[in-house]
């Protein structure tokens, strides 16, 4: 019975792998470039293996939505742990959390980057080259400020998260939501054609008729913005 079972697995994990190398290649494009894609696809497998140990079709959703779920997982803790970002690296992306905050609130109204700079005490060139470190190393991330929306796995029967967790999650949801409707329209705009159109930066810089390096600026502005709009939620546990 014990070998029937491994052999099924076995076979499961054979078919599914192209499944990791399809997840491991979209991910890749909106990670930074230190970031392998054969790592991602070694996590991945090790979520496959994970997903088929642990798959019971009695619960009714598809295998295939299922190792969906464990291998993109793996993956992005794979990424998370091997994230080395210098201390000053997050101590900026407070920095500028906190600056978009106080403008903003003093202004009534989005802070500009020239504002946010001013309130920083540095110069324009000096706050786009923080908000690109911070993208870059990931402490921006929008995977990471959005994952708490990600509870496509607690839906899973077997998996429902209590009634608090519920609550927390959809009560997050919203704020997301808001946060990201209410960002000025061309930055709203770059995250959509990113994160929804699944677009590159060249290929958003070709629609919006600007430099591929500008569509960078505009949308590490919006992920900065977002950060200080969610801030209540994002900076829990993040490190001194």
């Amino acid at each position: 019975m014990y070998a029937t079972e491994l052999t099924d697995r076995n076979r499961l994990v054979d078919d599914f792998v192209p499944l990791v190398k399809r997840i491991a290649y979209h991910l890749l494009g909106r990670l930074p470039a230190d970031v392998q894609v054969d790592d991602l696809i070694q996590s991945g497998v090790v979520g496959l293996l994970e997903a088929a140990r642990h798959y019971d079709a009695t619960h009714g959703a598809s295998f295939e939505t299922y190792a969906g779920i464990r291998i993109r997982g793996a993956m992005l803790d794979e990424v998370r742990k091997s994230d080395w970002t210098p201390r000053s690296v997050h101590r900026n992306a407070r920095r500028l959390s906190e600056a978009v905050r106080v403008v903003e609130h003093r202004e009534g109204r989005e802070a500009q980057p020239e504002e946010i700079a001013r309130e920083l005490g540095v110069d324009l060139q000096t706050y786009h080259r923080m908000v690109s470190d911070s993208v870059s190393s990931r402490v921006l991330s929008f995977e990471d400020i959005s994952e708490a929306t990600s509870d496509v796995e607690n839906r899973l029967p077997g998996n429902e998260p209590d009634p608090l967790e519920s609550v927390q999650s959809e009560s997050f949801g919203d704020a997301l939501a808001g946060a990201v409707a209410g960002l000025p329209e061309r930055e709203k705009l770059v995250m959509s054609l990113y994160y929804d159109d699944e677009l590159n930066l060249r290929e958003i810089g070709e629609v919006l008729g600007v430099s591929e390096s500008r569509v960078c600026q505009i949308h590490g502005q919006a992920l900065v913005r977002l950060r200080a709009r969610m801030a209540d939620w994002t900076d829990r546990g993040m490190e001194p």
